[in-house]
This record gives structure tokens, C-alpha cells and sequence, in this order.
């Protein structure tokens, strides 16, 4: 039986090799899996023309999964720096990698990316219109954004970021809203000012069968953008956010009709007690479509410490519902990222999700928490490495101010609670002043 996407074979009974994968990896009874991406609770994106990937699953039921963003700008143009990134990333088990690269010509960089990666590859044809079609913003039409999106999917990026949800009636209500921040999504903002200079609809929303054809043809998920996420607390879960994300709930349906998967994507910048309420929200809105998250900061006062005020927002949201969650640099605000940035950003996004993990109870999640402390009692160093997200920096820290006694750190020495406490047990006597 022939199927062109991961939702047609589902819907028609059928478990890919790719079902299979993820359900090994998850622990999850694939026949259950397989009904989860034909109702579009589960994706998994897979183009057919990606054949490094090793795939993942991201939804209902699964692991929190992570993306890393990056990507060359016009002021940092290092592909070499950049592909360092991906190894790192991949190193650290990123799930997934964006390519925002907005300079030049860089689909020399993207299928090298596609074709090393084993983690799924995301892009934004909006941000490479200008460099790829060569045209001022005003002078392109509707075919050629197609065209865009058509030559990203044939070179095999697994999902797409498509800013399909900020019509006329969304721009109408951010209009009125009067935001502090106005549009922050560098995609929505382009899309709103060839909007408005050319006097069209968006035609991402206009021709959208049309993009939906060109995503199925190569099996690449449509990650639906929020164009007008808040990009401060201040504008949180107003009328253009909401706006759009009833749209975007419409654009949802009309996708899996046509048998293409998709993500939602969401804010942004929020105050802690509006996170869960937007993660029910948008399950409700969106049908239960899996939804992808960019922190959301808690506080906008932190430049410097974003990857801190993403993990916090990232933490709440995952365990509220968040099934992917988009890392967030020191650098975010202020400058491209380099190496350390990267390597900062992944950690806490890894660590958030790992958090929201626990709390929604996904079997297995606390496993390597139990065997850390297990380790940690035992004084089990070579063990406690070893099991940490960054075992690296760990094994640094710790040996940076070596402890006199090898069952203890340098902070408590012979008074460490776990040393003391083991020796009592076994039936040993503590002795602080002079003995061992």
C-alpha cells in the first residue's frame, strides 16, 4: 500500500520504519503511536530525501524534545563556526536544528547540514527569500515565496516554519492591540511589511493548499509560525496573539486533511501565571496539534541570562503541555551566539525539558535522576559524571578545587552529610579532627 507522508500511512494502518523507531525509543506500544500521528497529536518529521536522520517523535505521550537555532547573519557570515554548532549540538543530544541563516546563498551550507545531521532539520523560507530570489522585499510576488519553500523541502529539510497564520483579520487585531513590542518574528514582521507595501493578503495564507501540495510531496511537517508572539510580558495572551492562534487552530485541520503534519508554534515572552493557560489554550484551539515553544521568558530584565528566564518559562510550560521547546542563548537580545552560547543555551533548554518531563510523569523520565542520587550516595564520582547532562563542566568544576578526602568535595570535606552518614551505617566511627 503507497502512502506520501508519515499521517497517510497511519491513517491507512500502516507502521513506518520511522513509527517503529520512535516507538522503540519511547517505550511506547507502536499500534498506539501509530494512532496518535493519524489524529495529528504526534509528529514525526521525516522528509524522504533526509536519509541521515535518525528520527524522533514529538507530542502526545512523548519525551520533550529540543531545538537549537542558528544560522549565519549578514554581520556573522562563518559557516565554519556554525557547523561546529551542529556538531556540539548533536553531541549534546539536540533533537533538532533550525537553520536561520539569512545571508547570502546558503543552501551550500544547508545540504551539508542535511546531509550530516542526524537530528531533524527545521528552516524559515521567509528569512531566505531576499538572499535566494535576489529581489527587494516589494518586488517579490506570492509564486516566488513558493518557489522558496518548494527548494528548501527538495533539499530536505524535515519541517518548515510557514508564517501562514497572520492574515488581514490577525493584522486587524494587532493593529488595535497597541502593543509595547509591536511584531518581534522576524518572519511576521517581513510578511507584514510586504503585506502592507504591497497591499495583498498574506500569501502564505492565500495560496495555502498550495504550500500544503509542496510539503506533502517531500513529507516536511508545517511548523505553523506565530508571527505575533509577545515579545514582552506586557503583550502576552493579547488580541493579535489569540488572533492568530484561531487562525492558526483552522490552518491545522486544513493540514491534515491534505495529510501533512504539523507543529503550532508559541510565544515568546510570558509572566508565569498566564504559561499553563496558554498550554491549554492552544491544545484546545489547535486540536491537540503538537506545540512548540520559545522559552517563553519569564521577564524581560535579564539580557545576559536568557537562557535562565527561557528555562524557567520552558520548565512550566513543558510540564503544562509543551511538547518542543526552543533553546534560548545568553547572546538572545544582544548578538549572534557563539560556541559557549550555544553550549549554555542547549543545557538549560535540556534541563527545562528534563523538568517538564518529571512533572508530566513520562515513563522512564526520573530514571537517570534515581541513579544519580543512587551515585551521589555512594560518593561515586566517575558515576555522577557520567550521568550528567554535562558531564564536562562537572568533572571541571570538581576538579578545579580538588577535596583532600576522595569521598567528599572540596565545599564540605570530612563533614559531608553523605560520607558522615555512611560510616555510621556501616557501623564506622566519624572522625573530623585528625583521623580519616
Amino acid at each position: 500500500m503507497k502512502y506520501r507522508t508519515q499521517m497517510e500511512a497511519a491513517k491507512k494502518g500502516i507502521a513506518t520504519k520511522e513509527m517503529k523507531i520512535v516507538a522503540e525509543k519511547e517505550n511506547m506500544d507502536v499500534e498506539i503511536l501509530r494512532e496518535r500521528v493519524a489524529r495529528g497529536t504526534v509528529a514525526i518529521p521525516a522528509n524522504i530525501h533526509h536519509t541521515s536522520l535518525d528520527p524522533e517523535g514529538i507530542g502526545e505521550g512523548m519525551r520533550t524534545k529540543i531545538n537549537v537555532n542558528l544560522g549565519v547573519s549578514g554581520d556573522c557570515a562563518d559557516y565554519k563556526e556554525e557547523m561546529e554548532k551542529v556538531r556540539m549540538s548533536i553531541g549534546f543530544g539536540a533533537e533538532s536544528i533550525m537553520d536561520l541563516s539569512n545571508y547570502g546563498k546558503t543552501n551550500t551550507f544547508r545540504r551539508q547540514l542535511i546531509d550530516f545531521s542526524p537530528a531533524m532539520i527545521g528552516t524559515v523560507p521567509m528569512y531566505d527569500a531576499i538572499g535566494y530570489l535576489e529581489k527587494e522585499l516589494v518586488d517579490i510576488k506570492a509564486e516566488d515565496f513558493l518557489e522558496v519553500v518548494e527548494a528548501h523541502a527538495r533539499e530536505g529539510v524535515d519541517f518548515m516554519t510557514i508564517h501562514a497564520g497572520i492574515n488581514r483579520r490577525a493584522v486587524d487585531s494587532f493593529k488595535k492591540s497597541k502593543r509595547m513590542t509591536n511584531i518581534v518574528s522576524r518572519g511576521g514582521s517581513l510578511l507584514f511589511a510586504w503585506m502592507e507595501m504591497t497591499g495583498n493578503e498574506n500569501p502564505f495564507y492565500e495560496h495555502y493548499d498550495k504550500v500544503l501540495d509542496i510539503l506533502c510531496r517531500y513529507d516536511v511537517t508545517i511548523s505553523l509560525g506565530d508571527a505575533l508572539r509577545p515579545g514582552s510580558i506586557h503583550d502576552s495572551t493579547d488580541a493579535g496573539q489569540i488572533a492568530e492562534l484561531v487562525e492558526l487552530g483552522a490552518l491545522t485541520k486544513r493540514a491534515w486533511e491534505r495529510n501533512v503534519q504539523v507543529l503550532v508554534e508559541g510565544p515568546g515572552h510570558m509572566a508565569l501565571n498566564e504559561i499553563a493557560a496558554n498550554m491549554t489554550l492552544q491544545k484546545r484551539l489547535c486540536h491537540g496539534a503538537p506545540f512548540y515553544v520559545l522559552g517563553p521568558l519569564v521577564t524581560d530584565i535579564a539580557p545576559g541570562y536568557d537562557h535562565i528566564t527561557s528555562a524557567i518559562g520552558g520548565a512550566i510550560a513543558a510540564a503544562s503541555g509543551a511538547d518542543f521547546l526552543c533553546y534560548v542563548t545568553p547572546a538572545e537580545h544582544l548578538r549572534l551566539p557563539d560556541l559557549e552560547d550555544v553550549r549554555e543555551g542547549i543545557v538549560s533548554c535540556k534541563i527545562a525539558a528534563h523538568a517538564g518531563d518529571i512533572a508530566k510523569g513520562i515513563p522512564g523520565a526520573r530514571d537517570l535522576d534515581n541513579r544519580m542520587s543512587d551515585a551521589r550516595r555512594r560518593i561515586d564520582w566517575e558515576e555522577m559524571f557520567s550521568l550528567a547532562i554535562d558531564g564536562e563542566k562537572a568533572r571541571k568544576y570538581f576538579e578545579s578545587k580538588p577535596p583532600a578526602e576522595k569521598d567528599s568535595c572540596s565545599m564540605c570535606g570530612k563533614m559531608c552529610a553523605m560520607r558522615t552518614t555512611n560510616r555510621i551505617l556501616n557501623k564506622e566511627t566519624v572522625e573530623l579532627y585528625g583521623g580519616v
